[in-house]
C-alpha cells in the first residue's frame, strides 16, 4: 500500500512539474514574476526574524542587567548579615549571589552569541535584498526585451505580405482593396451625377470651335 501511494505521489509530482515546465515555456516572464514574488515573501519572513533577533537581544540585555543588580544586592546583603552575626541569612544571601552571578555570566555568553548571530543574519539579509533588487532589475530588462520582440512580431505579421496566402490577406491589403473599391464607387457616382452638365459643357465648347473655324 505504501509503495502504491509513493508511486501515485511521484506521478502527481511529475505531472505537476510537467505542467509548470509547459507554463514556463509558454510565458517565462509570468513564471519569473511568480518566482520573484515567492522570494520577496521569503525575504519578508527573514526581515521579521531579524527584528525578532533584535528583540531577543534586548530581552537578554534586560535579564543580564537584572541578574547583575540582584547579584550585587545579595552580595551586600550577605556582608551585612555576616557582620550582624546572622550566619543562616548570610549563607542564604551568599547562595543567591552565586546563583545570580552564574545566571548573569550565562546570559552574557548567550547575549554575545545572539549579537554575533544577528550580525551574520543582517549581513545575509542585506545580501538577499541586493540580490532581489538585481533580479527585479533583470526582470524589467527582460520584460522590455519581450515587449520589443512582441511588437516586432506583430509588425512583421502586418507588413510581411508574402507570408499570407491568397485567401488570407494582410490587414493592409484588405484596407487597400477596400479603398480601391471605395474610390471606384465615388468616381462612378461622381460621373453619374455630373455627366449631363459635363456633356453640355463639352458640346458648347465644340460649337464654339466650329464657329471660330468658319470665320
Amino acid at each position: 500500500m505504501t509503495n502504491l501511494l509513493t508511486k501515485l505521489k511521484n506521478v502527481v509530482y511529475a505531472d505537476l512539474h510537467e505542467v509548470l515546465d509547459q507554463k514556463e515555456k509558454e510565458n517565462p516572464i509570468s513564471m519569473l514574476n511568480h518566482y520573484l514574488l515567492q522570494s520577496e515573501k521569503e525575504a519578508e519572513k527573514v526581515r521579521k526574524l531579524v527584528e525578532r533577533q533584535h528583540a531577543l537581544i534586548e530581552e537578554f540585555t534586560r535579564e543580564y542587567q537584572q541578574s547583575i543588580e540582584l547579584a550585587e544586592k545579595r552580595k551586600r546583603q550577605a556582608e551585612i548579615a555576616s557582620q550582624a552575626g546572622e550566619a543562616n541569612l548570610a549563607d542564604f544571601a551568599a547562595q543567591e549571589h552565586t546563583q545570580y552571578a552564574d545566571r548573569a555570566q550565562h546570559l552574557q555568553t548567550a547575549m554575545n552569541t545572539a549579537i554575533e548571530q544577528l550580525s551574520v543574519l543582517e549581513k545575509k539579509y542585506e545580501e538577499m535584498k541586493h540580490k532581489l533588487k538585481d533580479m527585479n532589475i533583470r526582470r524589467l530588462e527582460l520584460m522590455g526585451r519581450e515587449n520589443v520582440t512582441r511588437a516586432h512580431n506583430r509588425i512583421n505579421k502586418v507588413l510581411e505580405f508574402n507570408s499570407f496566402s491568397d485567401s488570407n490577406f494582410s490587414r493592409f491589403e484588405k484596407i487597400e482593396n477596400y479603398l480601391d473599391r471605395l474610390e471606384q464607387q465615388v468616381n462612378s457616382s461622381y460621373f453619374r451625377h455630373t455627366i449631363d452638365a459635363r456633356i453640355a459643357e463639352l458640346e458648347k465648347g465644340l460649337k464654339s470651335e466650329e464657329s471660330k473655324s468658319i470665320l
